[in-house]
Formats: C-alpha cells, structure tokens, sequence
C-alpha cells in the first residue's frame, strides 16, 4: 500500500505543474490589469504607467514571468497584488480565506456522501416501492434547484424563522464580528454560521451522488457473486454491507472526487448569498478588479484541492479492492 501511494503521489506532481502553468497562461492573455489605469482621466504619467508595469512584470516574457511565479510560491510570495493599491499580502488573504472555504467544502461533502449512500443502499434495496420513488422525487427536486435560488430560499426562511423566535439560524458572515472569549463560544458560534450553506452545498450534491450510488447499487446486486453469496447462506445483511456496498462504493468514490470542483464552483455562489468572506468572495473581488496573481492564487488552491480529492480517492480505490493496488 506505501508503494501505491508514493506511485500515485509522484504522478500527481506533473500534473498540478502542468495545471499551473496552463492557468498562468490563461489568465496572462485574458486581459490587461492595468486598463483600468490606462483609460483614467486625466490619463496618468508614463512613468506611473511604467511602473506599474515593472511591479506586475507586465513587461517580461510569459515564460520568466512564469517562474518567477511560480518559484515565488515556494517562498510565501504569490506575486504583486493590484487590489488595495499593491499592499494586499496575497499569501495570507488566500490562506485565511481557503481556511474558511475548505471547512465548508469538507463538512459538504462529507454529510452528501453519506446521505447519498445511505438513501442509495434503501433505495436500491427497495426497488420500485413507495420508499424508493419517495427518495426519488426528493433526488430530483434537490438535483434540479439552483444552487443560488435554494441559497437563496433557505436563506429568507431562516430570516423569517428568526424574526417569529423559532430558530436562530445566523444568516450573514462566517462568524459573528464579536464572540464571547473561551473555546466553546466560538466552536458554537462557528457551527451555526456554517448550518445553511453546508446544508445548501451538501443537498445539491447529495440529490446526483443517491442517484448514482442506487443505480451502481442495483447492478452490484443483480451480479453473479452476490446471489452465490445469498445461495450460500449469508445474512442479508452482510451481504448488503460487506459484498455490495463495498463493490458499489468504488465508482460511488469516482464520482464524488470529479464533482470537487463543481461544489468549489457552488460555494463561490454559496459564500456570496451568505456574505462569507471565503474563497468565493477573493475571486469575485479578484476578477473585478482584474488581478491577476490573485486570480492565480485561487485558482492554485482549488486545483491543488481538486488534486488532492482524486489523490484521496485513488488511494480509496486500494482500501475497497487490494488487486487495484498492485495494478
């Protein structure tokens, strides 16, 4: 098993380095950071102009501005900002704010995943009975909310419930601009600000993730080995858990880490219904001001997380099969 990790973690390298440069690239020819400047009027002087040039490195080849990028990273230094007038640390904004987002995204995905398998295994194991369509209707009425209008929705009840007293969900914020001091109030603070958009994230997820995770249920219970081991004598319920589920969890596995970056893409709309100040929020301020080392530093972060979730899952892969790790 070390083996296959070391394997899977080397080929993992070369790929987020041809992902980063293939980023750079695109944000490189996408548009000018310094429009905004240029087109100003009064115009400013040449020498503002080109100065602002040098700090950017607007003037050097794709190629070295590149790795100076790309080398800078490893140093804490993830290029000139073009917000707060270039005195934005990069670095630190990105890292507080992945810290925020990455706790959303992980809680997620994890109460999705098991929502999805725990609806998939009842649904498959009651086929075509009022259970199963009852777990389909709600799949895909869940599977066909956007993620802004169900944000959205579930954002102005919480509002209402708290105006009548019956909850007190927090609407606004990540946390609370003032916390009572002491580890508990600020865990308790934390877990109600992150209630409606984990529930938001993790339902939308949840609606395809049963969907699939029934229809690979299905096929792993109708194979070959799995009424041998009902003819054999197996408790269903071993059967159900140990051979079937074990079976169905390997593409259930797949699916989920490919989906990473489509719930990074939900949680920027996510963070902006909610007003977090995330990852989501860095981007959106980031693209309006065209920054480009800002946009880089994102976009680093989600592909490396993105990387990571299917390192994850390529290392699942050998828990649920053994053959897989010797492939």
């Amino acid at each position: 098993m070390l083996a296959y990790t070391v394997r899977r973690l080397l080929f993992s390298i070369p790929v987020l380095l041809v992902a980063t440069f293939i980023m750079f690239v695109i944000v490189a020819v996408s548009g000018d950071p310094l429009a905004e400047l240029r087109t100003k009027n009064p115009r400013p002087p040449e020498a503002v102009l080109r100065l602002a040039e040098d700090r950017l490195r607007l003037n050097d080849p794709l190629l070295e501005r590149y790795w100076h990028w790309i080398t800078g990273i490893f140093r804490g230094d993830f290029g000139p900002a073009v917000q707060g007038g270039g005195t934005l640390d990069i670095g630190s904004e990105i890292g507080h704010r992945a810290l925020v987002t990455l706790r959303l995204v992980f809680f997620a995905m994890v109460l999705a995943a098991v929502l999805a398998i725990i609806v998939g295994v009842i649904s498959a194991r009651k086929q075509y009975t009022l259970v199963d369509y009852g777990f389909t209707f709600t799949g895909f009425l869940f599977l066909a909310m956007p993620t802004f209008w169900f944000a959205i929705l579930l954002k102005e009840a919480a509002i209402w419930s708290n105006k009548r007293g019956w909850s007190s969900f927090k609407t606004i914020g990540e946390s609370s601009p003032i916390v009572p001091p002491g580890l508990w109030p600020r865990i308790t603070d934390t877990f109600n600000h992150m209630i409606l958009p984990t529930v938001v994230l993790s339902l939308i997820s949840y609606a395809a993730w049963s969907r699939f995770n029934r229809a690979s249920m299905l096929e792993v219970l109708g194979s070959d080995y799995i009424r041998l081991a009902r003819a054999k004598g197996i408790s269903p319920r071993r059967v159900l858990i140990k051979h079937a589920l074990r079976t169905a969890l390997i593409p259930f596995v797949t699916v989920t880490a490919l989906d990473i970056a489509a719930i990074l893409g939900g949680a920027i709309i996510t963070e902006t219904i909610f007003q977090w100040k995330g990852m989501g929020d860095f981007l959106v301020r980031s693209i309006f001001n065209q920054d480009p080392y800002a946009i880089l530093a994102w976009l680093l972060v989600s592909g490396t997380a993105v990387i990571v979730f299917n390192l994850i899952a390529d290392l699942l892969y050998g828990v649920l099969d053994p053959r897989i790790r010797y492939e």
